[in-house]
């Protein structure tokens, strides 16, 4: 049964009816919540968009397997400096689920990212691809080690993983449907005008990303946007078909 996971009025819900999901969608009021704020949000009764370490912290604890997203978060570029390094990474390392993602956001710093999930000893399976996608792009030049081309196979990974008791969370990565995808090359520029666009205006910490996506979909003519919509639907449909198939075994 799919639902979708957010906080309303403070009540931490697994599954939203039409109402919520408007609300939740359209409000601007709503937080940005990671696993850090969820007590903060219920203690308010407040309204928030779980970020993926917060939706794998509640999945995890309600027993749910498998959840769909967009991309992870991860390392950001410079973070030698800011430190800079997203808390989806650390939710990863101690919460048991499978995610499906279009592997993580382009502006990040994706070699950076790949080493902190493999020191959080957390697995990484392509699906039909032998890279790590980029969000927007199939392309990153980084090679995964474990690619599978059916569900079942995922499944069965999954289950494994789940009999070793291993405490991490495994990733899926489902590459952006290829009619949606940006080229690797275009999509780097963007995002390096977009990054110095946001530091020439003093954009810091969490409004970064929100900044620089919205810039990626002005400057590709909206194309990001309609890419982003694509994998988030494609993603949905794997982790759907990859829920049935535990089920069914």
């Amino acid at each position: 049964m799919p639902a979708t996971i957010a906080v309303v009025e403070g009540e931490i819900c697994v599954g939203l009816n039409d109402n919520e999901l408007c609300r939740i969608a359209e409000d601007n009021g709503v937080h940005k919540c990671s696993a850090r704020d969820l007590a903060y949000l219920v203690a308010g009764r407040l309204n928030g968009g779980t970020t993926v370490a917060a939706t794998a912290r509640i999945s995890a604890a309600v027993g749910i397997q498998v959840f769909a997203t967009g991309g992870i978060g991860g390392v950001h570029r410079g973070a030698s400096s800011s430190y800079d390094v997203s808390a989806d990474l650390v939710e990863l390392g101690r919460s048991r689920v499978a995610v499906v993602c279009a592997g993580a956001k382009v502006l990040l710093d994706l070699p950076a990212t790949l080493e902190v999930l493999e020191t959080q000893s957390v697995p990484i399976v392509g699906y039909r691809c032998d890279e790590f996608p980029a969000f927007y792009t199939a392309r990153s030049g980084l090679r995964l080690q474990c690619r599978v081309d059916d569900i079942e196979g995922l499944a069965a990974i999954v289950q494994a993983h789940r009999r070793l008791d291993a405490p991490a969370a495994i990733i899926i990565c489902n590459p952006p449907p290829a009619d949606y995808a940006l080229d690797a090359t275009e999509l780097e520029g963007f995002v390096n005008e977009a990054l110095a666009d946001a530091d020439s205006r003093g954009v810091v910490g969490a409004e970064v990303t929100p900044f620089v996506l919205a810039e990626l979909a002005r400057l590709s003519d909206g194309r990001s946007r309609d890419c982003n919509r694509a994998l988030v639907l494609d993603n949905a449909r794997v982790a759907a078909e990859m829920a049935v198939s535990l089920a069914a075994t």
